[in-house]
């Protein structure tokens, strides 16, 4: 039976490497890099701590299903991500996560054209509404879902929040310099290694 403890830490760690690179990072970035850092700070962190409460729910909500069959599809779940991204990765290069980045600025480009100029207040709702929505449906979402529903939900979560705000506050103060430094093929390997660790503790609860 998972702890607390290690399920704050399979939160903590899946969220951390997984986010670091994601197009949500690189949005927080940008909007850090064009506005005061506190509001953005406080619209992202605020964005992704309700995201991972509502994943969280959703997870408690899979738990009415048979313990077997929750433990089976995390582990299925976790293995697939896990192989997914290995073999996305032997087609990337060393070279910075462009992709992810020029989908991050035509997001904020495409909010900020059609918003006034906004003070702090709005600043946080801009961000909370482009980190929330850019968040939804992705793969760490799925992920923590998953990890809930197999794992004490308040450890998940509070990992969960943790690797968010350490993300946020990177992509605040060094986002910057890391635009043009982080290797999406790095990133991409370290995430899919990650969740074929999950994977692998996952069926070796099941025996």
């Amino acid at each position: 039976m998972p702890t607390t403890l290690t399920a704050f830490t399979a939160g903590l760690l899946l969220i951390t490497v997984s986010e670091l690179g994601d197009k949500t990072f690189f949005i927080t970035a940008i909007l850090a890099m064009r506005h005061p850092h506190r509001p953005v700070l406080i619209g992202a962190i605020s964005a992704l701590a309700a995201m991972t409460l509502l994943s969280v729910l959703l997870g408690q909500v899979a738990m009415l299903l048979p313990p077997v069959y929750v433990q089976w599809a995390e582990a299925i779940l976790f293995l697939g991500f896990g192989l997914k991204l290995i073999y996305a990765a032997q087609s990337m290069s060393d070279q910075p996560a462009v992709a992810e980045q020029v989908e991050a600025l035509k997001v904020v480009t495409a909010a900020e054209a059609k918003l006034p100029k906004r003070h702090e207040p709005g600043i946080i709702m801009e961000t909370f509404g482009l980190v929330f929505v850019g968040e939804w449906g992705d793969r760490t979402q799925i992920a923590t879902i998953a990890l809930a529903a197999a794992n004490p939900p308040v450890g998940v979560a509070l990992g969960a929040i943790l690797g968010h705000a350490i993300c946020a506050v990177l992509a605040i103060a060094c986002g910057r310099m890391l635009c043009g430094r982080i290797s999406e093929r790095m990133i991409t390997l370290l995430g899919g290694g990650l969740f074929l660790i999950f994977a692998v503790v996952g069926f070796y609860r099941l025996r």
